[in-house]
């Protein structure tokens, strides 16, 4: 909790007190001024951490002009502070505003006698070379430097060549040879040639260039046969192809002779190295033939070690479409097609291997063709999967060593994968892993929890009968407190939660919390309940949360747990719902109510600048108003009966036409639902399209209220106000495939029924009769017996990310407004910032950032003047992509009327499959348009009576020319 409730931008040093961006810079300037050594290189380390907190141009760019003027005039150890804090700060380098200024002031060390302070500058070079890559004076250098006696400058004119090819076509093209000379020639010592070939992968601005570095690296190979230089020149030979593209299949090829002609293990690990890294970038590139010549190499090494590194490749490989490609059936005779089947007999020999590893991709790639090839008749692969995951199961969870776990996790993760695609196989992997369960070691035991979880969330497999299994397995943990034991209470608690789909029985509660008093903290007792909240167990978390309020050390803590025990006590008060039961369902809801806005003001109470809880509030005050939302409709549904229509009903229906005006004033309060119902499908879509940072499981709980809202709806329109027109095609099931959870499962079933009711009732008993009300109170009810799902975004965030916004020209004083004149235009320039947590694009990244920027008249200043409509607002929309979390661009923007303006920009993101997303931050601004002083003289003139002056007449007509 206390980690999620700090914020991600709270990490700076806090002993250290908080300054603004100039008194930082200020504070480090006096550090760098100081006649001490010592402190100067504080100074000059700290520079990071600033860029850091205010990453923006105009602090980044006098910033790093200070430390150039470090660099000129101090010694060789401030030098190399300044090269480390510009090789930290790279991606920073661009915000230079006055890159001339900067490099000048660096570049003029390269004239020392020197050769440590020639090295650092060189140095200093290549990591600016994404900023200077075309400055013909430093390639100039760096050449010059090649050829220097001191071995020092030598490797740092390596270093920066390395940098400015990888970033200049001219500078490559034009290095190329040199390199190659110094390479071949005999003067150069074998250690410096081992240097410098790598300088080659970068060799890949264009086809020629490309071609005459792989004929070069070709004669390489031959001519120094040596180990080193062949490991070297492979590698080299690999990136140079993977980063040109065209000559991929060559160098698989390549790889592939070494890995079986070559007999040094240094030669065949590095080719094995280099098949992984292709097989990861360019997995399609690989034919039929590489991937037999790879089995074969396989089936022959009398190696482990080599044997192991092949199938990693294969088991990458069969991950992906390269095993498609080689199980389509190719043109060729029977020898072939027999033959084409090494890779399944070659994993069938390594399933029962007596080293681990091997024993896992043996079992992995069999269950990626499992998994893939799913047209083939593959029953006895699926057999031969499952017994050699059993096999490994039984031998890893014994262990309890590193290896051992990593082989676990691997096994379990290949269990899971199977079970979701053959689903049959179910039952036979779930026995095997309970049985596996009480002789495990505790750490194995934990991941084979979280895998049964992850099995029971996709198919109901965990019947109530092995229940009793695991609550004798949780007595029995109970007795220790060990850090270990506590994480295995959690996973074996929510294995049980998941597997005990409907409501706990009391037995089972009580098992729980007297292992939790005996031998539990109260955080593992958070972590069980956060678990019941998720899986809709709402009794065991309220007692939890309980329990735990007087535990808390803040305030915040306290009402955040008040908060989720009133939450969890309102969702279990809809629990006792029954269909046709409407009153009660009604004190139910009131009940459920009351609980609710305790717990939003609890949770209001809750929030903290660094963590207002945005998401939280946001759902739960939705979920309050949907709940009121289904009260209303059950109280309109009831005025059926208790309100029936007048007796002249029938005469209004037939003069207005509409014959939904003869059931009274029912027909306007269900117009009032369906209205509020659409609303609120909005707002939760609003809500989704705000929670960039926010996992699948919790987006698609968001996008179930939203469907359930527009269920309700659709069932109004298509029951009671417009029969004719409500379409049943698009609300239809897109079959149950990617279910994930238990709770997406119960909500589906409840939709597809309530669709199903409210078809067989459409065009039926018209206009409005009981069967139509009794189908929307039983479609309301239905929906509120799913217990309510609170996921993960709920609890904790594994994402962070913010953006941050600069606009210049900017105020002083944000009250006050910029003055423009109303004949000018001004331009805007908008920068920002995208900042990470810990954990940046773990469930989806930003492409690029969408800018929108409009302006508001507030209050009008002089006379009312007739102005086209398109010169009363500004709206204007750009997209920029952020390069290296940083963005920048501008807006020209018209103030002809003369007053105050509001400017608004508002950010949104678009991730990389092109979806928007509305994060913000929303910033205002105010301009002041006031009118030329030209103008204003001419208009005071005229008011006063007075013909303009000769001169001003002149000024007026010729001002065009």
């Amino acid at each position: 909790m206390a980690a999620s409730a700090k914020s991600f931008l709270a990490d700076a040093g806090y002993g250290e007190q908080e300054l603004d961006a100039n008194s930082a810079l200020m504070e480090l300037d006096k550090g760098l001024r100081s006649g001490k050594l010592g402190e100067q290189c504080e100074a000059v380390v700290r520079f990071p951490r600033l860029f850091q907190k205010y990453p923006f141009p105009i602090l980044i760019n006098s910033a790093f002009l200070k430390l150039a003027d470090v660099f000129r005039v101090g010694n060789n150890f401030l030098r190399l502070c300044v090269l480390k804090v510009t090789q930290q700060s790279e991606k920073h380098l661009e915000k230079i505003l006055n890159v001339d200024e900067f490099v000048k002031r660096v570049f003029s060390v390269i004239h020392s006698n020197d050769p440590v302070a020639r090295a650092i500058t060189l140095r200093m070079l290549g990591s600016m070379a994404s900023i200077i890559p075309e400055r013909k004076n430093a390639h100039h250098s760096i050449r010059q430097s090649l050829d220097s006696h001191d071995n020092v400058e030598v490797e740092a004119a390596i270093f920066a060549a390395a940098n400015f090819s990888a970033q200049s076509k001219d500078f490559a093209a034009g290095i190329c040879n040199k390199i190659s000379e110094m390479i071949q020639g005999l003067a150069t010592p074998v250690d410096l040639k081992l240097k410098l070939i790598p300088i080659l992968q970068h060799m890949h601005h264009d086809a020629s260039l490309a071609s005459s570095s792989r004929q070069l690296l070709q004669q390489l190979v031959t001519s120094y046969p040596s180990t080193k230089m062949v490991i070297v020149t492979l590698h080299t030979f690999t990136l140079l192809a993977a980063s040109s593209l065209v000559d991929i299949p060559k160098q698989i090829q390549l790889l592939l002779q070494y890995l079986k002609n070559d007999p040094r293990k240094a030669v065949k690990r590095l080719a094995i190295q280099d098949l992984k890294l292709l097989a990861n970038k360019t997995p399609h590139t690989w034919s039929r033939e590489n991937i037999q010549a790879l089995c074969e190499s396989a089936l022959h090494t009398p190696y482990d070690s080599l044997k192991l590194g092949m199938l990693s490749v294969l088991s990458t490989l069969s991950g992906t479409i390269a095993i498609k490609q080689y199980f389509s059936s190719a043109p060729g005779t029977a020898a072939t097609a027999a033959r084409s089947f090494d890779l399944v007999k070659l994993a069938q020999e390594c399933c029962y291997h007596n080293n681990r590893g091997i024993a896992a991709h043996g079992v992995r790639i069999l269950t990626n063709i499992s998994a893939s090839c799913q047209e083939k008749d593959l029953l006895p692969l699926e057999q031969d999967a499952v017994f050699g995951l059993e096999a490994l199961l039984v031998l890893c969870s014994q262990d309890d060593s590193p290896g051992a776990q990593a082989t676990l996790k691997i096994t379990l993760t290949c269990m899971v994968k199977l079970v979701k695609c053959r689903p049959h196989l179910s039952q036979s992997v779930v026995e095997s892993l309970l049985a596996q369960l009480h002789s495990a070691q505790d750490a194995a035991r934990i991941l084979m929890c979280h895998c049964l979880a992850a099995i029971a969330m996709q198919l109901p497999v965990l019947a109530d009968g092995m229940l009793g299994d695991l609550m004798d397995l949780y007595k029995l943990i109970g007795q220790s407190a060990t850090d270990k034991k506590q994480e295995l209470l959690v996973s074996l608690a929510t294995v049980i939660f998941v597997s005990s789909q409907k409501a706990l029985s009391s037995e089972i509660k009580t098992v729980i919390k007297q292992q939790l008093e005996n031998a539990s903290n109260g955080w593992t007792a958070y972590r069980i309940a956060r678990q019941a909240s998720r899986m809709g167990n709402h009794d065991m978390a309220r007692e939890l949360y309980q329990s735990l309020l007087t535990q808390v050390a803040s305030e915040h803590f306290y009402f955040w747990l008040n908060s989720l025990k009133e939450f969890s006590h309102a969702e279990q008060c809809l629990t006792g719902l029954q269909e046709d039961n409407y009153s009660s369902a009604l004190s139910c809801v009131a009940e459920a109510l009351k609980s609710y806005h305790k717990g939003i003001a609890s949770l209001t109470a809750a929030s903290t600048p660094l963590n207002p809880l945005s998401f939280q509030c946001g759902f739960v005050k939705l979920r309050i108003d949907l709940l009121q939302a289904f009260s209303q409709l059950i109280c309109t549904c009831n005025s059926l009966k208790t309100s029936p229509p007048p007796a002249i009903a029938t005469t209004i229906a037939m003069t207005s036409g509409n014959d939904l005006q003869r059931c009274g004033r029912i027909s306007n309060q269900m117009k009032h639902s369906m209205e509020e119902f659409r609303n609120l499908a909005t707002r939760y879509g609003d809500l989704y399209q705000s929670s960039f940072d926010a996992d699948s499981a919790t987006l698609r709980n968001v996008e179930l209220q939203q469907q359930s809202c527009l269920l309700i709806s659709h069932a109004i329109e298509a029951l009671i106000l417009d029969p004719e027109s409500a379409s049943f095609q698009e609300y239809s099931s897109n079959g149950t495939a990617h279910i994930e959870s238990e709770y997406e499962r119960r909500m589906m079933s409840v939709f597809n029924h309530v669709l199903e009711e409210v078809e067989s009732l459409n065009r039926k008993y018209a206009p409005v009769s009981y069967l139509h009300t009794a189908c929307l109170c039983n479609a309301v009810i239905a929906l509120l017996k799913v217990p309510l799902s609170f996921q993960r975004y709920f609890f904790q965030k594994l994402q962070s990310t913010s953006i941050k916004l600069a606009l210049s020209p900017s105020p002083r004083n944000p009250a006050e407004p910029i003055a423009v004149q109303n004949n000018q235009q001004l331009a805007l320039k908008v920068e920002g910032v995208v900042q990470h947590g810990s954990k940046p694009g773990l469930f989806r990244k930003i492409q690029s950032v969408c800018l929108n920027v409009s302006s508001v008249l507030q209050s009008k200043s002089g006379q009312d003047y007739k102005i086209p409509i398109d010169n009363m607002t500004n709206e204007m929309e750009q997209r920029v992509e952020p390069h290296n979390d940083y963005f920048s661009t501008q807006f020209l923007l018209n103030f002809v009327i003369l007053g105050t303006h509001n400017i608004t920009v508002e950010s949104s993101v678009i991730d990389s499959n092109g979806i928007v997303w509305k994060t913000g931050p929303k910033t205002t601004i105010f301009v002041k348009s006031l009118e030329d002083p030209y103008s204003q003289q001419v208009r005071l003139q005229q008011q006063q009576g007075q013909p303009p002056s000769q001169q001003q007449q002149q000024r007026t007509a010729y001002s065009r020319f």
